[in-house]
């Protein structure tokens, strides 16, 4: 499935620009488009370091370590740690009291951001159709390869080893929030609801798929974070929502594609069913991806955005 992260104002990289507001049709078909356009001056504030050998960015309060705080795992859609947008999401996180840790749960294997855009007339030829056409295909093989690289056993062992190295370097901060805390966005959401889950110890370090069946007495291993905030996820199946164990906030658009109606709805029966304390709110007239700080022209995109991030950040302080 490919993770579209932003499909409006959505160029490849920060000096690329689409030449309108509406995706093109290459990214209404396949795709992960790079980031939206930052706005002019627009800085990150933290730090890129490695735990474990992991490159993360972390970004911390203003006032930390002399007023508390509270760890916080923000884990991204396909343009990874290194994107500018990503650094100023996380950058809002502490602005507001958490100390943030985004790690590259790719392996400085972004998603690839190839460039397929549609003809701007009205009604393009058949050629510049076929054009077309064969250029999504391409770029639809290109995120399904990029996917396969990217599995729960590759991704898990990653998260693991910053949980680790988290829990000593910031021990105060996660003795504080009394656990670590987790939002995860696109791609990331996914993981979120796999560190909320209470996996067999072997899945959890990814030396199985989550999907495959536990044997009987299997080693579990417990929830690895305390409390989790999602936006519009991808490759999200009804299981990763019934494993979810701790409170949750789900931020979802409607009539998403990537994250399915009947998906959401069957998770939130199961969250019912288990007790599991939850919030879901879906957002109407948004791109997948519109969650994500960019520089957006629609007021009801920016409005939404701002609406979502505060949902989260209640959700997590709640928390």
């Amino acid at each position: 499935m490919a993770d579209d992260e932003l499909a409006t104002r959505a160029p490849e990289s920060d000096a690329q620009e689409q030449s309108t507001n509406q995706p093109s049709e290459a990214e209404k078909i396949s795709g992960i488009p790079g980031d939206t356009k930052p706005d002019q001056g627009a800085a990150s504030m933290g730090e890129v370091t490695k735990f474990n050998d992991i490159d993360v960015y972390i970004t911390k309060p203003a006032d930390y370590p002399h007023q508390p705080s509270k760890l916080l795992l923000l884990l991204t859609g396909g343009t990874g740690m290194h994107s500018t947008n990503n650094k100023l999401q996380a950058d809002k996180f502490a602005s507001e009291g958490f100390l943030v840790v985004m790690p590259d749960q790719f392996g400085g294997d972004a998603a690839p951001t190839t460039t397929t855009t549609a003809a701007a007339e009205d009604n393009p030829s058949i050629l510049e159709q076929v054009k077309l056409q064969v250029a999504s295909v391409a770029k639809s093989f290109t995120i399904d390869m990029w996917l396969a690289r990217h599995t729960p056993e590759k991704v898990l062992p990653i998260l693991q080893k910053v949980t680790t190295s988290v829990k000593e370097e910031f021990a105060d901060a996660v003795a504080n929030g009394g656990g670590i805390y987790a939002v995860g966005y696109c791609f990331g959401a996914r993981y979120v609801l796999l560190l909320g889950s209470d996996l067999d110890k072997e899945a959890a370090q990814g030396l199985r798929s989550p999907e495959a069946t536990a044997e009987e007495g299997m080693v579990r291993q417990g929830p690895q974070i305390k409390a989790g905030a999602i936006a519009h996820g991808t490759q999200i199946g009804k299981d990763d929502l019934e494993g979810m164990s701790v409170p949750v906030c789900i931020v979802a658009v409607e009539n998403d594609n990537l994250f399915p109606d009947n998906v959401r709805d069957e998770g939130k029966k199961a969250l019912e069913s288990k007790k599991v304390e939850h919030e879901m709110k879906v957002y109407p007239g948004v791109p997948h991806g519109f969650a994500v700080y960019g520089d957006y022209d629609d007021e009801k995109i920016k409005q939404s955005q701002d609406e979502a991030f505060k949902q989260m950040l209640e959700w997590l302080k709640a928390h």
